[in-house]
C-alpha cells in the first residue's frame, strides 16, 4: 500500500533535469506559479485519525513524500522540524523522498537523526555526468541509513567512476515524459546497469520516456506505455550474494 504526501508545493528549477518539470507543466495549466512554495492542506496527513481514533494512513504504508517540491528546499525550513516530528512519530510508515539538493541535507536533519531514521529513504537525482560528479561524492558521505540514486530523466551516458557500493540501495533509471521530452538512449540505460552489476547494486529501469532510442532507431512512446516498455525489457538487476560473505 502506498500514499502520496505532498506536504508543501512549489519548487525552483535546480539543474538540467528540471527543464521540463512535470510540476511546472501541470501548474501552468492552471496559471499557477510553481516557484511559490506553500504548505499544503495535506501537511499533517500522517498523523490524522478517523472517528474511531485510528490512523487514517494505515501502518505499513509507503509514503511518497514531497513529490511536488523538494523536501530540502529553503522556503520549507520553518516547516521541516514539524515534518520530522511526524515522520518520527509514524515509525510504522516508510517515507521515500527524492532531492536535487544534497548540499542542504546535513543542515536540515533533526537533532536525533544519528545515522538516519530506519523509516526514511532519501534519493538523490543525478541526470547527467555533471550532476554525478557534483552530487555523488557528497551524497555518498551523508549520514543516511537508506540511500538510493535516481537517474531520471536520464539525459546522457553516465560514469559513476566506481563510486557505487553497498551504501547504495538502488539505482533507478528513466526517460523523460511530456511533449518536449528529450531523448533517452537504451545504451545509456544498459551502461548504468553494467556499472550496477559490477558494484552489486540493485538496478531498476522504471520507464522508457516519451522519446526513446534503441539501436539507432527513435521511438515515440505514449505515456500509457512508457513504464510497460521498460518492464518488458526485463533488465532489472537484484543483488546477489558476494562470494565469501555469509
Amino acid at each position: 500500500m502506498s500514499e502520496i504526501w505532498n506536504l508543501w508545493h512549489g519548487c525552483h528549477k535546480k539543474s538540467e533535469g528540471c527543464q521540463h518539470c512535470y510540476v511546472f507543466r501541470r501548474d501552468a495549466e492552471f496559471e499557477k506559479d510553481s516557484n511559490v512554495v506553500t504548505k499544503t492542506a495535506s501537511f499533517n496527513l500522517p498523523i490524522r485519525r478517523d472517528r474511531s481514533g485510528n490512523w487514517k494512513v494505515p501502518s505499513g504504508t509507503l509514503m511518497w513524500t514531497c513529490f511536488t517540491s523538494d523536501f530540502f528546499i529553503e522556503e520549507a525550513d520553518e516547516w521541516r522540524e514539524d515534518a520530522w516530528l511526524m515522520i518520527r512519530r509514524r515509525s510504522d510508515l516508510h517515507f521515500y523522498m527524492v532531492t536535487k539538493r544534497p548540499e542542504r541535507i546535513i543542515q536540515c536533519l533533526p537533532e536525533n537523526w544519528g545515522n538516519g531514521y530506519d523509516n526514511v529513504t532519501i534519493c538523490c537525482t543525478m541526470e547527467n555526468q555533471r550532476r554525478v560528479d557534483e552530487r555523488l561524492p557528497l551524497f555518498r558521505e551523508l549520514p543516511i541509513r537508506h540511500k538510493a540514486i535516481i537517474c531520471e530523466p536520464l539525459l546522457e551516458s553516465i560514469d559513476f567512476r566506481d563510486g557505487l557500493g553497498s551504501w547504495t540501495e538502488q539505482v533507478t533509471v528513466g526517460g523523460e515524459s511530456g511533449s518536449e521530452a528529450r531523448v533517452c538512449d537504451y545504451e545509456w540505460v544498459l551502461n548504468i546497469r553494467r556499472q550496477c552489476i559490477a558494484a552489486n547494486v540493485p538496478f531498476h529501469f522504471k520507464q522508457a520516456g516519451a522519446l526513446f532510442r534503441k539501436d539507432g532507431r527513435l521511438y515515440n512512446i505514449p505515456r500509457s506505455q512508457q513504464m510497460t516498455q521498460a518492464h518488458k525489457a526485463a533488465i532489472d538487476y537484484h543483488v546477489t550474494q558476494i562470494s565469501g560473505q555469509p
